[in-house]
């Protein structure tokens, strides 16, 4: 019968001396042979599609540094104006676009008039439940001006520059400015001819002296000067300011298309020509910069696709005491009509 000492030596001869244990003799160690090495994966995306994903995200950071930089010296370049009012903010975001003639450009004949002056008033509205609405303010509209009386709405800026004139629209309307930008008429010639051209129709043949206006019935490509006159032309148009206020959204409309195509938006050196252009042609209010001019293009692009819009009017002749022939409206249909413009469910004119 074994002893310990026999069981003692019986162990140590399991390995002996100088010899290695199995596992560093290449052998297994006691619980088995190690896990296979997995194989090292390997990407299914092509290589090429790599390069290209990674070319492509290089661009974007060019793209938008590239963005950037535009934007800031465009920042830099636009006039800004303390043209906003302390009323109660309302709902949704509004825009007033006012085209300014100040006559002091050779854009703009020698007719007499001296001063500055608004021909073109519009309102831009994106309601909360994301409507947009771009609404042309006729220029005669008969107004009670604050601190003046009854007047022609374009006689607000004269009186008082934009802040008289966002507090008017404000009161007439209803709805709080929250961005004002005004348009040089100089500028409009300079905007269009910095993309190339615009593309504006006419159902009629125009010839008209004082804006300078001369197109056959047609679309036509234009370049700055014909839009200018195209976006002032009034008189050769028995609607005189309904025509015109039409032919002015008819233009937004088609340099939107014109700043949104392809030709525009994919070559940097038109980029710096409208950047350029632009901020010169701008004054916006106060902490309104270059962005939110984008945005309100947009805005405008939206609601240009959306249908058309029209203050009502109860007499578009109406003979005043001291402003001659003016544009009427009563004041519930106003508040009924900019009430629904407000909450976005206003809707377009039929035909």
């Amino acid at each position: 019968m074994p002893t310990s000492r026999h069981r003692e030596e019986a162990r140590g001869s399991a390995t002996p001396a100088g010899a290695l244990p199995p596992e560093d003799a290449g052998g297994f160690p006691p619980d088995g042979p190690p896990p296979p090495r997995r194989p090292r994966r390997r990407s299914r995306v092509p290589r090429p599609v790599r390069l290209g994903i990674t070319l492509l995200a290089l661009v974007l950071v060019i793209t938008l540094g590239w963005g950037a930089g535009l934007t800031v010296w465009a920042d830099s370049r636009i006039e800004h104006v303390d043209a906003l009012s302390d009323a109660e903010n309302t709902p949704g975001t509004t825009y007033l676009i006012a085209g300014s003639d100040r006559r002091d450009g050779e854009a703009v004949g020698d007719d007499g008039t001296e001063g500055a002056r608004t021909d073109t008033i519009m309102l831009l509205h994106k309601a909360p439940n994301g409507s947009s609405y771009l609404i042309s303010l006729p220029r005669d509209t008969l107004v009670d001006i604050p601190g003046h009386g009854g007047y022609k709405l374009n006689a607000a800026y004269a009186f008082g520059g934009a802040p008289l004139l966002v507090e008017t629209v404000e009161q007439f309307t209803g709805l709080t400015i929250d961005h004002y930008v005004e348009v040089g008429f100089d500028g409009v010639a300079e905007v269009v001819d910095a993309v190339g051209y615009v593309t504006l129709c006419v159902d009629e043949d125009v010839d008209d002296e004082k804006s300078g206006l001369h197109m056959t019935e047609g679309c036509h490509d234009v370049g700055g000067e014909e839009a200018l006159a195209f976006v002032r032309a009034r008189y050769f148009d028995p609607t005189a300011d309904m025509g015109r206020q039409q032919r002015q959204q008819q233009f937004i409309a088609a340099l939107m298309d014109r700043v949104l195509s392809p030709a525009v938006i994919l070559n940097p050196i038109t980029q710096v020509r409208l950047a350029g252009a632009g901020s010169d042609a701008l004054t916006t209010s106060d902490g309104t910069g270059i962005v939110d001019v984008g945005r309100m293009g947009l805005t405008a692009n939206r609601a240009m696709g959306s249908g058309t819009y029209a203050i009502p009017i109860e007499d578009p002749e109406y003979q005043t005491n001291n402003s001659g022939v003016a544009i009427l409206t009563d004041e519930e249909d106003i508040a009924t009509f900019f009430d629904a413009v407000e909450d976005g469910s206003a809707q377009p004119e039929e035909g």
